[in-house]
């Protein structure tokens, strides 16, 4: 039974790999950042809560990642600042939290020899499609601050593979949905303001393309890149090879909840005209060769799931306030 850490255990992506990691027979570190009521985020209503072994600390303290890498074989870096639009308020904490954060993973798992280091990207590093669909060897460009500080994260990981010969996998998902998203993010959005009973949906731009994929595909897909010796040292896309206007996305969530709708403009929610990330598809054909994932939901599967829990969980939701 390997002992896997998953930094950011508590938050969307993680809570949902650390149950799946579970099902599969791992013996499960969850390290979480401290607050002081010691709620454990998205694993405090885990059926798997009593499976998992809970850590607390800072991943921007290299001796409390260091410490919470004991006695483990494996680590799944997931901590991060991820919200684009808190980006540009404070780029300094996106610095710290995913460039330090990362080579305090990195640093800590060449210490103790750790035979698996997944870094956890994202698919805004590649900016707007140059071309499409987009391959791993896609040029990256820093569109905010967020991206820009991800890469730095990317290419610390890739030196460290080279430099140190430490077993690195970056993991590079395109735009993972489902239960449990911050409400910051586009689906939850548009869902939340729906059960409100709200008519006149506001939103940023509407125009931008993205490639959607179920949270728990995705989950799969770290697990299952995490298995492939091919994949050290290289990027490896988790996406759908399809892509879909927001406007469009508003108009089938819309369908799927049987509603009729307004799109208004937010001024808020909508990026610097030069930041905009206007097109991501992905070109899903390395994860599908080099390992055994496939997705299991399409996106109207997935949609259905999902509208279908924030039914049961929209009351921990404020749709009526936005936060960067």
């Amino acid at each position: 039974m390997k002992t896997i850490l998953i930094t950011g255990a508590g938050g969307f992506i993680g809570s949902h790999l650390a149950e799946l990691c579970i099902e599969k027979g791992y013996k499960v570190k969850a390290f979480l950042r401290y607050n002081s009521k010691n709620n454990w985020g998205w694993l405090e209503s885990s059926e798997y809560k009593k499976d998992i072994e809970v850590i607390t600390g800072d991943i921007r303290d290299f001796d409390s990642v260091s410490s919470a890498l004991k006695d483990c074989d494996e680590v799944f870096h997931l901590a991060a600042l991820i919200g684009i639009p808190y980006s540009y308020v404070s780029p300094l904490a996106y610095i710290r939290t995913n460039i330090e954060g990362t080579y305090n993973v990195l640093e800590a798992a060449r210490k103790q020899n750790l035979s698996n280091v997944m870094i956890t990207s994202t698919s805004e590093t590649y900016g707007t499609a140059q071309y499409v669909p987009i391959d791993e060897i896609h040029p990256m460009v820093g569109q905010s601050p967020y991206s820009a500080s991800k890469i730095g994260a990317d290419q610390l990981a890739i030196s460290y593979f080279r430099s140190f010969n430490l077993p690195v996998k970056i993991v590079r998902p395109f735009n993972t949905y489902g239960p449990r998203q911050s409400a910051r993010a586009v689906i939850p959005t548009i869902i939340t303001q729906l059960l409100q009973g709200n008519k006149n949906i506001k939103l940023g731009n509407i125009s931008p393309t993205r490639d959607l994929t179920f949270v728990k595909d995705t989950a799969n897909g770290f697990i299952e890149i995490s298995k492939s010796d091919k994949l050290n040292g290289a990027i490896t896309n988790i996406g759908m090879n399809e892509e879909i206007s927001v406007g469009d996305l508003v108009q089938l969530i819309a369908k799927l909840m049987g509603k009729t709708i307004n799109i208004e403009t937010d001024e808020q929610r909508i990026r610097p005209d030069a930041s905009e990330v206007e097109r991501l598809f992905c070109n899903n054909d390395k994860i599908l060769k080099d390992t055994k994932w496939k997705p299991s939901y399409t996106l109207t599967k997935g949609l259905t799931e999902t509208t279908e829990w924030f039914k049961n969980n929209h009351n921990i939701y404020k749709a009526d306030i936005y936060n960067v």
